[in-house]
């Protein structure tokens, strides 16, 4: 995609996204996107492109840290409840409930029982959000091994990167089939009806952030959406399936 062009489509779809703040804001409705992915994959950078011309007070985003001495004796949702939207808002989650399954799972971070639970419970807990009218949307970014060791020395040696390095990070290549193991269990197992997942080839960050908002706008209802822009198939956000489990995801 050529730069111009990218900037064409990018300025196209950011009105879209504030056409759609509107109806967030005057319908009351409650919008969750979460967003998922391997370490490095640009979950920062896929939120702040989506953020971007939002107003801010009705725009949260959610990136929460290692839990407390008293969040660890907590229902486990708990700490995640507390920044859902509320009516008029749109509410990102920088990773989610779902690093039970992923970081945690492959790091040891949790028992086996409180991983077998998360599954049956995170399937409740969000028919629940759905009932009450939270709109939820699911990406999970990924991107290739090499791609990712690339990403990862980068943030080493650039200074305007040293924030994003965490000893999780150091362990993600170490680990990269167990992540990959957890992460294919984690997207079958949780892709309900109520709230399906979205795989989004991540290789290349700014044709992602494009195709990602392009189907994060198709799939959500508001006035005067311009479908002549949203038109456009990039092939990088796809379903999740049993075959495309095999065949698509790195």
């Amino acid at each position: 995609m050529e730069k111009k062009n990218q900037k064409k489509i990018m300025h196209e779809l950011y009105i879209e996204l504030v056409k759609l703040q509107k109806e967030i804001i005057n319908s009351n409705l409650k919008l969750l996107v979460i967003v998922e992915g391997r370490d490095a994959a640009g979950k920062d950078g896929t939120i702040k492109t989506i953020t971007r011309h939002l107003r801010p007070r009705e725009t949260r985003i959610v990136a929460l840290g290692k839990p407390s001495d008293r969040q660890e004796h907590e229902w486990y949702f708990q700490r995640y409840a507390g920044h859902l939207p509320i009516s008029g808002e749109f509410v990102l989650f920088n990773r989610s409930w779902y690093n039970r399954a992923g970081v945690e799972k492959v790091m040891g971070f949790c028992s086996d029982n409180e991983y077998k639970s998360f599954f049956p419970e995170v399937e409740l807990f969000e028919k629940m959000l759905v009932d009450s009218g939270f709109i939820i949307l699911k990406y999970y970014l990924d991107i290739s091994k090499k791609e990712q060791e690339r990403r990862l020395k980068d943030r080493k040696t650039n200074p305007l990167k040293q924030w994003k390095i965490s000893p999780i990070d150091m362990e993600a290549q170490k680990h990269w089939k167990d992540y990959s193991e957890a992460r294919n269990e984690m997207l079958l197992r949780t892709n309900f009806k109520h709230a399906p997942w979205f795989v989004v080839n991540a290789e290349n960050k700014k044709v992602a952030h494009t195709a990602l908002i392009t189907h994060l706008l198709k799939r959500l209802d508001y006035h005067n959406k311009d479908k002549k822009i949203l038109s456009h198939n990039y092939g990088l956000v796809y379903p999740v399936t049993g075959e495309n489990i095999k065949q698509k995801i790195f």
